[in-house]
């Protein structure tokens, strides 16, 4: 065979490995790489070390061992809600209770909170509302409703004649939450957490001493009424320690879906007529 003619089949054979994407020489030989590897031999296994420290066979084993050594367990802590339901029994003016729940530190939302938002308004009002937890703008300035639900409210109010600054029990409300520290991310307050702040809740509405109450949203029907799903309670009197009780959609949930603004005006119509037969 000429060899120039071999020359040019292998540059040929060269020029379309290049063009399949063969750029680099690893071996001056030809390499199979369907074929398998030949199996190696395994070694043979050792015999199991004997355990460190471990017992003569010749020496008998001693008569007894001595028990392995367990940490005590730290004792549980006190109760959160009996420790709420004490201080809160405490409490004999609206002044102390503010004070005890601002001592309050077993509940781990103070850690994360600015303030301790307790109450605003007229706290000799007819009319008490209970809402749900502080938010950002609450938290900030330690007072409850004062955000745009905040500011929705008082319209709410005042389109009744009622209003927080009303000096005159008649026509004034008086404002607070089942929650008194501001949840992060403004999440639902967990069950454990109601449980322990509900003590503080009922005592407020024992010293309060209002004629009608307005539950605000899901959270403080769970807590005072032990049910929840606000569109069906929404509009339907209940009872709550021997006081006529409201619930109403909260004004955060109006701000979001303005037609149900028809339905709240219609709970507030129901909480002035209930205001004038009481009185």
């Amino acid at each position: 065979m000429d060899p120039n003619s071999e020359t040019h089949a292998a540059l040929a054979a060269l020029a379309w490995q290049i063009e399949l994407g063969a750029d680099e020489a690893i071996s001056e030989t030809p390499i199979n790489r369907f074929e398998l590897p030949a199996a190696e031999p395994r070694p043979a296994a050792a015999a199991p070390a004997a355990p460190r420290n471990a017992p003569d066979p010749a020496q008998p084993a001693p008569a007894s061992a001595s028990p392995a050594f367990v940490p005590a367990q730290p004792a549980a802590g006190p109760d959160p809600a009996e420790v709420a339901e004490a201080a809160a029994r405490a409490a004999g003016t609206l002044e102390a209770l503010a004070e005890a729940i601002a001592a309050f530190d077993l509940c781990e939302l103070k850690r994360g909170a600015r303030n301790t938002v307790v109450s605003d308004g007229n706290p000799k009002a007819r009319l008490m509302i209970i809402g749900e937890a502080p938010g950002r703008d609450e938290d900030l300035q330690g007072r409850p409703f004062v955000g745009r639900a905040g500011q929705l409210l008082d319209r709410m109010l005042g389109a009744i004649g009622l209003s927080r600054n009303a000096p005159d029990a008649e026509h004034a409300a008086y404002i607070t939450n089942v929650m008194f520290w501001r949840p992060p991310g403004n999440r639902d307050p967990s069950p454990e957490e109601l449980s322990m702040l509900l003590p503080f809740t009922r005592r407020h509405i024992e010293l309060a001493a209002p004629d009608v109450l307005i539950l605000m949203g899901n959270t403080p029907c769970g807590a005072l009424l032990g049910r929840r799903g606000i569109l069906r309670l929404r509009g339907t009197w209940a009872e709550v320690m021997g006081r006529p009780v409201l619930p109403m959609t909260h004004p955060a949930y109006l701000l979001r879906n303005p037609a149900a603004k028809r339905e709240a005006w219609a709970d507030l119509l129901a909480v002035q007529a209930k205001l004038r037969e009481l009185a």
